[in-house]
């Protein structure tokens, strides 16, 4: 008996946690109505090196975030490895992380790939980050590392 209740609560303590960590992802990632990136595709950044719009009919919720992808296949690879797929500072700008601590929105197809990591940039007509960014990538992604585990609570 004192087994089956130490069980339960493992499991009760388990679930709670998982919620939490849900929740803070929920608050802290960069989401549209829910929905992170925007919309797009996080895998075919990689199997594709371009930004894909996904389809709401292969959406997939990894830890309460939402993703959409743009293929079963897709979906397939992102659910066996989410994290693997997922953007860097919960969605938020790279650089503006780095440089300013700040939470700034993307621009979905302005991005990178850094040792196998996603990393989404600002882009408007006057300012790509990206540009910036890759005249110091090692300092400013070692800040934003930083950073985001400060803001990321």
């Amino acid at each position: 008996m004192k087994k089956i209740i130490a069980s339960v609560f493992c499991i009760a303590l388990s679930i709670g946690i998982i919620n939490a960590q849900s929740a803070l992802r929920i608050k802290d990632f960069n989401l549209e109505k829910g929905v992170a990136i925007q919309g797009y595709d996080p895998v075919a950044y990689f199997a594709q090196n371009k930004a894909v719009k996904g389809n709401k009919q292969f959406s997939v919720s990894a830890e309460g975030v939402i993703y959409y992808l743009s293929s079963a296949a897709n979906k397939d690879l992102f659910l066996k490895d989410y994290k693997k797929y997922e953007p860097q500072y919960g969605g938020w700008c790279a650089y503006a992380m780095g440089a300013t601590n700040d939470k700034v929105e993307v621009d979905p197809e302005t991005f990178k790939i850094v040792e196998g990591k996603l990393f989404l940039f600002y882009h408007s007509w006057t300012n790509n980050t990206l540009n910036k960014w890759n005249k110091d990538e090692a300092s400013l992604k070692a800040k934003a590392d930083k950073n985001w585990m400060l803001l990321f609570h």
